[in-house]
């Protein structure tokens, strides 16, 4: 069969505009990275999942998605905030009573700066000004579950998505094997 010459031109354009599109595509696709190389060399390491044995702590953590935030709530009836997230986890995963606020928290354990993290460390935010002013917990693959919002739900997010890349701070581990 025979394309007519006004076929052969409506074909020969339909190809040339779906060139130009995923030209744009990959053009675009590349600007989404601008300013955030900075912070993903802080976050990069969030890529080499290891384990310490504590995997039941972010597997605790994650079966709490969906509970509502509750500012000063520490448990899935009433709700949690951060802290009250992170203090009913490790609790009840691992038997660790941590103290109720995030900067109390900061200073138990230990700094894993030189170390890839693992499930069940607890990852800490800059989100208003203060070195420690959030946090989540750690599930790996660059996940971590955190109680963000008023309003919201504990939720799982990626540390390497720009907002949580940019207000990095540490990651703790407060358990060993």
């Amino acid at each position: 069969m025979q394309l007519t010459r006004f076929k052969q031109t409506l074909s020969c354009r339909t190809l040339i505009g779906c060139g130009i599109f995923i030209y744009c595509l990959f053009i675009l696709s590349g600007c989404s990275s601008f300013g955030t190389r900075s912070n993903t060399s802080k976050v990069a390491q969030f890529k080499q999942d290891t384990s310490v044995g504590t995997e039941d702590i972010s597997i605790a953590a994650v079966g709490l998605v969906g509970v509502p935030y509750r500012y000063g709530g520490n448990n899935p009836k009433a709700g949690f905030d951060c802290s009250g997230l992170i203090g009913y986890v490790y609790y009840k995963a691992a038997n660790i009573k941590l103290p109720r606020t995030i900067d109390a928290m900061s200073n138990k354990g230990k700094s894993i700066e030189s170390q890839p993290p693992a499930p069940g460390d607890l990852v800490f935010f800059n989100t208003t000004g203060d070195k420690y002013s959030h946090a989540g917990i750690y599930v790996g693959q660059g996940r971590f579950v955190h109680a963000p919002s008023t309003g919201g739900t504990v939720r799982l997010d990626q540390i390497e998505t720009p907002y949580w890349a940019s207000r990095f701070t540490e990651a703790r581990r407060l358990a060993a094997q």
